[in-house]
This record gives C-alpha cells, sequence and structure tokens, in this order.
C-alpha cells in the first residue's frame, strides 16, 4: 500500500481542487463579464477569462517556485548551522 493516497487524502485534494476552481472561476468572471444581455460569450470575454485563468496558472507556478527555493535555503543554512555546531572548537 506504500505509494497510494488513501481514500480520505483523495476527498480532501478533490474538495481542494474544486474550491480553488471555483475561486478561479468567481474571480475570473467578475472580472471578464460585463454584459448580461446576450446568451453567447462575447470574444473579449473569452480573451479575458483566458488571460485571467494563464495569470493564476503562471502566478500559482512562480509561487511554488520560489517556495520550493525557500525550502532549499532553509535545509541548506541547517545543513551548514549542524555541521558548525558538531565540529569541536
Amino acid at each position: 500500500m506504500a505509494g497510494q493516497i488513501s481514500e480520505t487524502d483523495q476527498i480532501k485534494q478533490f474538495k481542494e481542487f474544486l474550491g480553488t476552481y471555483n475561486k478561479i472561476t468567481e474571480n475570473c468572471f467578475l472580472d471578464c463579464v460585463k454584459d448580461f444581455t446576450s446568451r453567447e460569450v462575447r470574444p473579449e470575454e473569452m480573451t479575458c477569462s483566458d488571460h485571467c485563468l494563464q495569470k493564476y496558472l503562471k502566478m500559482t507556478q512562480r509561487i511554488s517556485m520560489r517556495f520550493q527555493e525557500y525550502h532549499i535555503q532553509q535545509n541548506e543554512a541547517l545543513a551548514a548551522k549542524a555541521g558548525l555546531l558538531g565540529q569541536p572548537r
């Protein structure tokens, strides 16, 4: 069973995904859809929503990369500190 995600964790991840999806959808909708006089999505609205989603995805990727970099730096600092503390004077 090593490497498998439990059903509870899968449900939790799916709920988090749905929450994120709903938040993005609402934000992009509120920012991009201005005209409710037609059933059709206007090209400007489609372009705006595409850019909105792309911007969110790029921002999320960048935050993830910075988070990883930060943790690498923290681990290196801890390793260096542990190395200094472990050496006799």
